[in-house]
């Protein structure tokens, strides 16, 4: 039988017993190195001297069944589409949930282990990890309903009967922090009569117990399924809100953070080189809180950028985004950011806490709204609804509300949002509704009664590449300008996510940042975020410009003068002459 070796099994020893003490050590070391043994021939993705990250990288984020095609599975319609019209231009794919499930568009799972037949198969799966760096969700902390864990643990059988949070009805729950409205017990039959079951996100998603080693074993056993069947980034979806304690707020807990330590130390010591990233949809600090010191996540989501650029593109101003981006910490080494404005979920409203000011978030929720964008709202304190997430397409969520039918200024603050995005330090996440366009899909919310649906539509095959043959559309137009963009950016050592970057003191109508590498030339990016004409000095952009009376503006391919106007919503990626 395979071993874990000492030293490995040593730092697993500490986390188990700091999590489970140290009565049942030797048997759950045991049980792990019989899961680990399984996988044993798991090869590393990358290593020191091939990094996993480069200027190069971008996730694609998607459905698998964003795109469908008469007689063909989903996931070899969009595994062909990828590689007809993003090959060379994305390096990843997140393919959000494809196992079988019972609501929240994925995110309920029934079976960990399967994929939908709907979508397709495990050998669909693998292909598009032969061709692209494929992400695949760990949905932790909860399961379906529908499951047959929960059916066990209904009937009693074991051990699933063990594997989920009763609780009694009038169990004081108030310190608990609500990411949703809805009862966070919910009332089930089973074989021992009316028990109450810990739900954080919906009646139909059952909280599972960490309390519980078999779940965390079960979990471990999962997670190397995914990398046996190709993945190479392991998303820890909901992390923040495993673990579960009595008079604590149930969030961000030591316990939480020790499981991904143990996770981490797991796929180090099986398949070196595969990449975690939690998403933890929260305030900046508790966010970044999950790299730990190097041994937690390889990759955090930047939260805040979403809504900052949101508020940056509406109100004109960059002084938020400016404040923010300059404090900055930059991520422990061997580990990065994912900058992204748009994904399946709300924009959240929580990360935006300390950096805007109350009224100045209620104006952004108004603003959403006069797009045509929803508000989900959370439990707050005393029991008050408080916006959590706005459900809109980013797409339409750069209208501007005095000319809801200009859709050419439209595209325009749409494509500056998404270049301020590329601009910035870390890795690249793109929607596949960020590079069509997609509008807001109202007919979708009232079919389902989810917001979130609203930016969940999905794409006919044919429609969408006929689309994308008229270059008069707006999805062909956004799609070229989007895929060029990714293209120029991949050619320039400037843009590697580890490249540091310093933000420019400048008037509040231009974003300007640097990115600085070692062995190349400094790019200054600028960003005019206002529907007007700014004039520039290249003086004044920073230290790497300055002296130059010219500079090679990267995105339009053309020289710039010393002293040049920025149209609307340009923006430019400057390069010494």
């Amino acid at each position: 039988m395979w071993r874990l070796l000492k030293p490995f099994k040593e730092s697993l020893r500490a986390r188990l017993e700091k999590l489970y003490g140290d009565q049942q050590l030797d048997r759950l070391l045991e049980r792990l190195s019989l899961i680990a043994g399984r996988y044993n021939y798991l090869e590393k993705s990358c290593s020191t001297e091939t990094p996993c990250w480069d200027e190069k990288s971008c996730l694609l984020i998607t459905y698998g069944d964003m795109i469908t095609a008469d007689g063909e599975a989903p996931l070899a319609t969009l595994h062909r589409f990828l590689n007809d019209h993003l090959a060379g231009i994305i390096s990843g794919v997140h393919v959000l949930p494809f196992f079988p499930y019972s609501s929240d568009d994925g995110f309920s799972i029934i079976d960990y282990r399967k994929v939908d037949p709907h979508l397709g198969s495990w050998d669909d799966i693998s292909l598009l990890g032969d061709n692209f760096h494929l992400m695949v969700d760990l949905v932790l902390n909860h399961v379906s309903s529908r499951s047959h864990w929960f059916r066990d643990y209904i009937s009693g059988i074991a051990p699933a009967r063990n594997y989920f949070i009763e609780m009694e009805q009038d169990t004081d729950l108030s310190m608990v922090v609500r990411p949703r409205t809805s009862s966070l017990l919910t009332p089930v039959n089973t074989a021992c009569g009316e028990r109450f079951v810990w739900t954080t996100f919906s009646s139909d998603q059952m909280d599972l117990n960490f309390a519980n080693p078999d779940v965390l074993l079960e979990m471990i056993d999962i997670l190397l399924g995914y990398i046996s069947h190709s993945a190479a980034i392991i998303r820890l979806d909901a992390i923040a809100y495993l673990w579960k304690e009595i008079n604590t707020s149930c969030i961000n807990l030591p316990q939480t953070h020790e499981i991904v330590k143990l996770l981490r130390d797991v796929v180090n010591n099986v398949s070196p080189g595969i990449v975690l990233l939690t998403e933890t949809n929260l305030p900046h600090e508790e966010n970044i809180s999950y790299f730990g010191e190097s041994n937690e996540a390889h990759l955090v989501y930047q939260f805040s950028l979403p809504p900052l650029i949101l508020h940056t593109i509406h109100s004109g101003s960059t002084r938020h985004l400016r404040k923010w981006a300059s404090k900055l910490t930059p991520p422990p080494e061997g580990c990065s950011f994912i900058n992204f404005t748009a994904s399946h979920d709300g924009i959240g409203i929580r990360p935006l806490e300390g950096l805007l000011g109350e009224e100045e978030i209620e104006q952004l929720v108004a603003t959403i709204r006069d797009c045509g964008g929803f508000v989900n709202c959370r439990k707050g304190e005393n029991g008050r609804e408080v916006p959590y997430e706005l459900n809109i397409t980013y797409f339409d969520a750069m209208k501007d509300p005095a000319n809801p039918n200009d859709f050419n200024l439209q595209s325009l603050r749409f494509l500056c949002s998404q270049i301020i995005m590329l601009s910035l330090r870390g890795i690249p996440a793109v929607y596949f509704h960020s590079l069509t366009a997609s509008r807001n899909n109202h007919q979708g919310v009232a079919e389902t009664g989810e917001n979130r649906t609203i930016n969940r539509g999905r794409w006919q095959d044919e429609e969408l590449r006929s689309l994308l043959e008229n270059p008069e559309t707006i999805t062909a137009r956004v799609f070229s300008n989007y895929t060029d963009l990714l293209t120029k950016r991949a050619r320039h050592l400037a843009f590697h996510p580890d490249t540091p970057q310093k933000i420019i003191e400048t008037i509040d109508t231009i974003f300007v940042l640097l990115r600085t590498p070692q062995e190349s030339r400094t790019i200054t990016c600028l960003h005019n975020v206002t529907g007007h004409r700014q004039q520039v000095q290249l003086a004044e952009l920073g230290p790497a410009l300055s002296g130059n009376r010219t500079a090679w503006d990267l995105i339009d391919e053309k020289e710039m003068a010393e002293t040049f106007e920025l149209e609307p919503y340009q923006c430019c990626w400057l390069s010494p002459p």
